[in-house]
């Protein structure tokens, strides 16, 4: 990472913490475990997140922090874009909450992630939108004998 990357890392963080962490009155950013005080930032109400159906033109909003789990999330999911919304949520999961759809999601820094591959808590705190997105199907035909 050059020092530009680095320099532009630092000022989102620095934006992040300024809007969401609580004022303090000394003006001292938490430096405990991986720059955030965990206190400060599970007592603080994190902002619903935008969910964004590919192909649809209306999203939807959805509060991480009111779900304790990726199960819990899935569900929430299938019942917003799936007719009925019933399933036995007992099999349901982040795979096939939206048959025939990929679920992932964009963090602080914009990059596109799969939903899953942080455990929850970290999740909740940078995940910025959840895009839902539809599984290419195998492209290549297949010719005569192959």
């Amino acid at each position: 990472m050059n020092s530009f990357d680095s320099q532009r890392q630092e000022s989102m963080k620095r934006m992040w913490q300024e809007r969401m962490l609580p004022k303090n009155p000394n003006n001292l950013l938490p430096t405990s475990g991986c720059g955030f005080d965990d206190d400060l930032v599970s007592s603080h109400v994190v902002p619903p997140v935008t969910v964004v159906l590919e192909g649809r033109s209306i999203c939807q909003r959805i509060s991480l922090h009111k779900h304790s789990s990726y199960h819990s999330l899935a569900k929430a999911i299938h019942q917003m874009f799936v007719d009925g919304g019933e399933a036995d949520s007992d099999e349901l999961d982040l795979s096939n909450a939206i048959p025939g759809y990929l679920i992932a999601y964009e963090d602080m820094e914009n990059d596109l992630l799969l939903v899953g591959d942080l455990n929850w808590e970290d999740f909740v705190r940078v995940a910025r939108r959840i895009r839902i997105l539809p599984v290419k199907a195998n492209s290549r035909k297949r010719r005569g004998g192959d």
